[in-house]
């Protein structure tokens, strides 16, 4: 039905569209480090992978930011070494490609991998189902051949609940969003990864200035919450 609705409105869509990429303030990725090693115990390896949100976005330093509060939470039950590779704007077929080329340039494998896309391929002309086979070939790469573990993806945020997004622009990417998520939430009871859920719809108030990205708080919780799911064992190979 949201499809239909959005063919007869695309034209309004179309012009907010542009408004909103023109109006919204261009804020830059976190600073600070993309590589570091923290904690004692077990030693284990995250990779914090994806786009402007696991870049940290919204923040300043990345301390703050994703990749900061997981590898903080880690460190209180392993030796956490860490790396973050994300982009502002990458999608998923650019993230299985830098992927690609990065691994061909030299093999790596990480214990821990954490996914942060979809935003940039709900925003994109890509179909659901289109999306929903690069997530499985994403899937595949990070777990046979990066040989990760524990592979923990994160669902679309709910881009219904953006302040930076006018009606009806929001409506239909929200459903849209809805749609990727639900065809995740099958692919997860079949393929071997964590689905992490976004809970309740984040506040304005928490979310950055540009009311398109996430604030330290909901950095911090959803940071927890990955901590929480990795739990304090890894899988042993």
């Amino acid at each position: 039905m949201h499809k239909i609705i959005f063919i007869l409105l695309l034209p309004l869509m179309f012009i907010q569209g542009r408004r909103v990429k023109k109006n919204t303030p261009k804020l830059p990725e976190a600073g600070g480090d993309r590589s570091g090693c923290l904690g004692e115990g077990p030693a284990v390896s995250l990779l914090v992978l994806g786009d402007s949100a696991a870049a940290g976005v919204g923040v300043e330093q990345q301390k703050d930011a994703l990749s900061g509060t997981i590898s903080s939470g880690l460190s209180a039950h392993f030796e956490v070494s860490w790396q973050l590779i994300a982009k502002s704007g990458a999608n998923t077929a650019q993230t299985l490609k830098m992927l690609n080329k990065r691994y061909n340039e030299q093999a790596f494998e990480f214990d821990i991998v954490v996914v942060s896309l979809g935003v940039n391929d709900v925003l994109s002309p890509l179909s659901a189902r289109e999306w929903l086979q690069q997530q499985l070939e994403l899937i595949a790469f990070l777990t046979q051949s990066v040989n990760c573990r524990k592979l923990i993806l994160t669902q679309v945020p709910p881009m219904g609940s953006f302040p930076a997004l006018p009606q009806p622009l929001r409506w239909f990417l929200g459903k849209r969003s809805d749609e990727f998520n639900g065809l995740l939430r099958q692919l997860s009871k079949s393929e071997p990864f964590i689905l992490l859920d976004f809970g309740s719809k984040p506040e304005p108030a928490q979310m950055a200035s540009d009311g398109f990205h996430p604030g330290e708080l909901i950095y911090q919780h959803w940071g927890d919450s990955i901590v929480e799911a990795i739990g304090d064992t890894v899988m042993p190979k």
